[in-house]
């Protein structure tokens, strides 16, 4: 079962946080920041979540590195 992309509700492949074209639309620094699997990768995607629920365009999310 897919489960909803986080900004625009359509259906999403498993594993990825966001649907394909969403992802896409974010910047490559976003991109690669939240790629990285260390310690720090949840709260990357918590940062993530946080700038969708505020209502940011994709193409200005930051995300730390």
């Amino acid at each position: 079962m897919n489960l909803p992309c986080h900004n625009c509700r359509t259906p999403r492949p498993p594993r990825m946080y966001l649907c394909r074209n969403c992802w896409s639309s974010l910047p490559a620094v976003a991109r690669r920041a939240l790629n990285r699997r260390d310690s720090q990768a949840f709260a990357r995607l918590r940062e993530l979540h946080r700038q969708l629920d505020a209502g940011v365009p994709l193409a200005d999310i930051q995300v730390t590195p």
